[in-house]
């Protein structure tokens, strides 16, 4: 009986529908079935409330269930996120806050792929590595890329989302 294939969760950290960010979630999800998964973009992120430590425990807000869940049923995780001001958009900083009371990312493995222009992005990079080991998240370091969209990117996104699909 074949068995299904393992779903990664793509994560944009950028609210721009034509972000380059998304962009490049767009490609890992058109070449995501010849890497053997299958992936499920999150787009709740306008939606979530702003992160208070009073508000996280149950019942959670609807669109932090929405999170939790999406996160707990994925095998593994791909972040794209940009940098802004030096570090991740507060918008995507509060996401992430959200799963820091949850169990659901830990021991999960995660990766990033940075878009940002050569010398940009290593704030973003850094706060995540911060912030995913205080969740428990499993990094994946071979799969932290930075890429360059354009015709090569497809081949190194089908690499990465192989390289979680080994880690899960």
């Amino acid at each position: 009986m074949p068995t299904e294939p393992p779903v990664i969760l793509l994560l944009s950290g950028s609210l721009r529908a034509a972000s380059s960010n998304e962009s490049a979630l767009r490609t890992a999800e058109s070449v995501a079935a010849s890497a053997g998964v299958r992936t499920v973009r999150y787009a709740g992120l306008a939606d979530l409330p702003h992160f208070n430590p009073d508000d996280d425990h149950d019942p959670l807000p609807g669109p932090v269930v929405e999170l939790r869940t999406a996160i707990a049923e994925a095998a593994a995780v791909l972040i794209c996120a940009p940098e802004y001001a030096g570090t991740l958009p507060g918008s995507f900083k509060n996401l992430l806050d959200w799963t820091v009371g949850g169990t659901e990312i830990c021991d999960k493995p995660v990766a990033w792929v940075n878009v940002a222009a050569p010398g940009r992005g290593g704030g973003a990079e850094a706060t995540l590595r911060t912030v995913l080991s205080y969740t428990g998240a499993a990094i994946v370091e071979p799969a932290c890329v930075r890429i360059a969209l354009g015709e090569s990117a497809g081949e190194e996104l089908r690499r990465v989302l192989a390289l979680l699909a080994e880690a899960a």
